[in-house]
């Protein structure tokens, strides 16, 4: 098997860490993809940046690149355009998923046109509308920077004035800002996986941090998160869930492997959130929890998402239908 995916994937340039804000998620996600596509026989390397794997990539010493960069630059399609004009397969969603994927405000506008459940929103034009907006939302609300991940940006605002601190964090973040409805409820996430040119749903993951907000602390470093799978909601509901996750994926034009999150409400109404087409691959990542629920192991994920790298993105090779598990 070794000689096999050495010969099938060639020289895999793993690209990790950068300069985003995720950079510290991106190398634990990477360091995780290396081990494992280096036990199942793949060459694969470490490259930090995207720099570092332009160099190498013009020394011609990459075939192919596995993407566990998070955040902007790697994440919303920006190498994605760099390795598309240079002719290096990659892995994940091409420009215009990436892209969309890393920006929740078009992804929820294109959602909506589409007639996909998602919170009423309103992007913020000026920090000083903190009136405004709880005029049009009232309390609670949440306030997000629009194109951070892992939480980075998003404040949620019970009072004019944590609405107006809220503003101020995601101005010091820079970008453009938009005020959500906030959905009380439950909070989960639904992978969608390309297995053997077909996409496949995962199972819910219904997520219960110990306190309120699912922050960086709570996703990555707190051992008191609770990831429940199966998820203990109603069956029609989790099938829902998983055709949805997957009628936005492909909505946003997603290729290859995203997480879908969404917030479930006191009436059991699903909205979805937003979508991460590089979704992290560390210890507690929800999107290895959900293929080890199916069998599928984190070696052979890794090797589901590197075959992505032979699709053609936008064309009939392009897995577009989808099944739920």
């Amino acid at each position: 098997m070794g000689d096999q995916n050495q010969n099938k994937y060639g020289r895999t340039a793993v690209v990790m860490g950068g300069t985003s804000r995720e950079r510290q998620v991106s190398l634990w996600s990477g360091a995780a993809v290396l081990e494992a596509l280096q036990t199942s026989g793949v060459d694969a390397f470490a490259v930090d940046g995207i720099p570092a794997l332009l160099d190498k990539i013009t020394r011609r010493l990459v075939d192919r690149v596995f993407i566990i960069l998070h955040g902007p630059g790697g994440e919303d399609g920006t190498l994605q355009g760099a390795l598309e004009a240079l002719g290096v397969p990659y892995t994940g969603s091409g420009v215009l998923g990436s892209a969309l994927g890393m920006d929740k405000i078009r992804s929820k506008r294109i959602w909506q046109t589409l007639q996909l459940p998602t919170a009423d929103f309103q992007v913020v034009s000026s920090v000083d509308s903190a009136e405004s907006l709880v005029q049009h939302f009232g309390l609670p609300m949440v306030i997000k920077s629009n194109c951070e991940g892992s939480t980075f940006g998003i404040t949620m605002a019970r009072s004019l004035s944590e609405v107006a601190h809220g503003l101020a964090v995601s101005r010091a973040i820079g970008g453009e800002i938009f005020a959500e409805r906030l959905i009380e409820g439950q909070e989960c996430t639904c992978a969608v996986l390309a297995i053997e040119g077909k996409l496949v749903a995962l199972p819910i993951i219904r997520i219960v941090p110990k306190e309120t907000l699912y922050d960086f602390d709570a996703k990555y470093l707190s051992d008191d998160t609770q990831y429940l799978i199966p998820s203990g909601l109603p069956a029609e509901l989790e099938a829902q869930m998983q055709s949805c996750a997957i009628a936005a994926f492909n909505a946003i034009a997603a290729s290859g492997w995203a997480r879908i999150d969404f917030m479930v409400d006191q009436s059991a109404n699903a909205w979805l959130l937003e979508a991460n087409t590089a979704p992290g691959m560390t210890s507690h990542s929800l999107v290895p929890k959900a293929a080890s629920h199916i069998g599928i192991d984190f070696a052979q994920l890794c090797l589901h998402v590197l075959d992505s790298s032979f699709y053609a993105r936008g064309s009939k090779d392009t897995p577009s239908s989808g099944v739920s598990v």
